[in-house]
């Protein structure tokens, strides 16, 4: 069907790998410890929503373009570097959080978790590649319409990388409701920061 085969393999391949920690999942832990589950469970669904943007480019062919123009792939490169090390910086430069409850800072706005969660996703040269080099192993070459086929293959990716995100936020929040948990809460938003400032370093390593 659209021209896909072993469909049942392109899914435990997929959900292997929606399963191995990464960028997405680390910032879904830390927005459901830092803000509650409904925080993370949002930030789920913007990396969903941004991932669609790699779904579409990669029936269209703009992938393609990206992994073989080094420009295209430096530009994407450097502005998913710069938006994590701005965003990394602003949390390490914030003042830390008091412990006590009644102190504590506002969470972050749902508006604002979800671009996190979305550009965070649409900003990653690396997922780009992945639709591109993982997607056509389970598309029949002979198929006339292979955007077809990758929107559809595209689509259970992301429905399941969605749910497992959103079984993460959840796991998170119950970890992070633990009375031990109160120790380090009141610096989380350092240790987000670092964590974004430490997958900003990665990425502007990453080469196409």
């Amino acid at each position: 069907m659209f021209g896909i085969h072993d469909l049942w393999l392109f899914v435990l391949a997929g959900l292997l790998l929606n399963i191995t920690p990464g960028p997405d999942m680390a910032l879904v832990m830390a927005r459901s410890m830092r803000d509650g589950v409904k925080a993370g469970a949002v930030a789920a669904l913007g990396i969903g929503a941004g991932a669609f943007v790699h779904i579409a480019a990669a029936a269209v062919g703009l992938s393609l373009i990206i992994a073989q123009s080094a420009l295209a792939f430096a530009v994407v490169k450097w502005l998913g570097v710069a938006y994590l090390v701005v965003t990394g910086l602003r949390l390490l430069l914030s003042r830390p959080e008091p412990v006590d409850a009644a102190s504590v800072a506002e969470p972050a706005s749902l508006g604002a978790v979800f671009a996190q969660g979305f550009l965070t996703n649409a900003l990653n040269p690396k997922v780009a590649l992945f639709f591109l080099a993982f997607l056509p192993q389970f598309i029949d070459p002979a198929v006339a319409d292979k955007g077809l086929a990758f929107v559809v293959l595209g689509l259970v990716f992301n429905v399941n990388g969605t749910l497992i995100n959103l079984a993460v936020a959840l796991a998170a929040a119950r970890l992070a409701a633990l009375p031990s948990f109160a120790v380090v809460r009141g610096r989380l938003d350092k240790v987000i920061g670092a964590l974004f400032v430490g997958l900003a370093a990665r990425l502007a390593f990453t080469q196409p």
